[in-house]
């Protein structure tokens, strides 16, 4: 008797929140799985997430694209609706809270948050629900009229969202700099339609062991937040430290598209991606240790378990996948 499994629009739909907010320790356990905040936060990260696979397929673009409109995404998120780009007084920013802030923007935090849910949020969970259903990886996962009511029920979750942050906070984001906002995120989205499925940046290099491949999703997000929660000391000038993010991704994103991704690379996806959840399956139990946190983060060990369990199970049917693939 086979086990019944979801839809893959259904499985994106809540991978995308248990990414960017259960495994990440931003709403662990207590916060995540309450009924009002599992609501909130599955209408927003799954809605966007089945959004933009639905886009990209409709307009036959590739990954490129998708990484362009998460970022539109995170500016969606952090600026839009909960307004942590703006806020002083946001509780995660930390040191990032002065460094990096000028004219009502926290600038450092957006720039890095925008990069964060373009990769974290977005790409990755499309690439690995992608990979779990690989007969499905080029069709639509969703007809024309479920796709307006995803879509209406993200706007719905924003709408609501900034309402009830800016009353439960108090704080208001600065009109100016919130209609940037919006351009930005427009500009990211068309962006994304233009580019091209396949950009000139693919190499030709051989595609390295998968071994290699998984070293560099860990590296680089290992690097990534080390940067990002320690540049206020390593670089006190900010205007100078707000490119180090850009810059690791563009550098990552280099060397990755340096290999030809057109040969068989499943397994190579696969480890690209689970190497960049390695670094939070590791950092998830140590959180419960933090005795600084403000919040619960118990459970969060169980939450680093479960993702690696899902991880090999996944990886197992991939290359059970690509060796069917091969025999054929």
């Amino acid at each position: 008797m086979k086990l019944l499994k979801p839809s893959p629009a259904l499985a994106l739909f809540f991978l995308s929140p248990a990414i960017g907010e259960l495994l990440s320790g931003s709403a662990p356990p207590v916060e995540f799985f309450s009924p009002f905040g599992l609501t909130m936060l599955v209408a927003l990260y799954g809605s966007g997430a089945v959004i933009i696979r639905e886009l990209k397929i409709r307009w036959n673009k590739g990954l490129g694209s998708v990484l362009l409109l998460g970022a539109a995404y995170g500016i969606l998120e952090e600026g839009l609706m909960v307004a942590s780009f703006f806020n002083p007084a946001w509780i995660d920013l930390g040191a990032l809270a002065t460094y990096g802030r000028w004219l009502d923007v926290n600038w450092v935090w957006a720039v890095n948050l925008t990069i964060y849910h373009a990769v974290y949020s977005i790409t990755i969970p499309i690439v690995l629900v992608e990979l779990a259903y690989p007969e499905r990886r080029n069709e639509k996962w969703v007809g024309n009229k479920k796709l307006i009511v995803v879509f209406v029920i993200l706007i719905s979750d924003v709408a609501f969202g900034f309402f009830l942050f800016a009353l439960f906070l108090r704080y208001w984001p600065p009109f100016p700099q919130y209609l940037l906002a919006i351009l930005v995120m427009t500009l990211f989205g068309f962006a994304a339609y233009k580019v091209p499925k396949r950009l000139k940046t693919d190499g030709r290099r051989r595609l390295p062991k998968v071994l290699v491949m998984w070293a560099i999703g860990t590296v680089a997000t290992f690097i990534f937040f080390f940067s990002l929660y320690s540049i206020h000391a390593l670089m006190p000038v900010w205007q100078i430290g707000i490119f180090l993010g850009p810059a690791l991704a563009l550098f990552f994103g280099k060397l990755v598209s340096m290999y030809d991704w057109k040969e068989p690379n499943q397994k190579h996806k696969f480890a690209l991606a689970s190497g960049a959840l390695t670094f939070f399956i590791v950092f998830a139990p140590l959180q419960e240790l933090d005795k600084t946190r403000t919040d619960n983060p118990a459970g969060m060990s169980l939450v680093g378990l479960a993702f690696l369990i899902g991880l090999v199970l996944l990886g197992r049917r991939v290359w059970k996948s690509d060796k069917t693939v091969s025999e054929k």
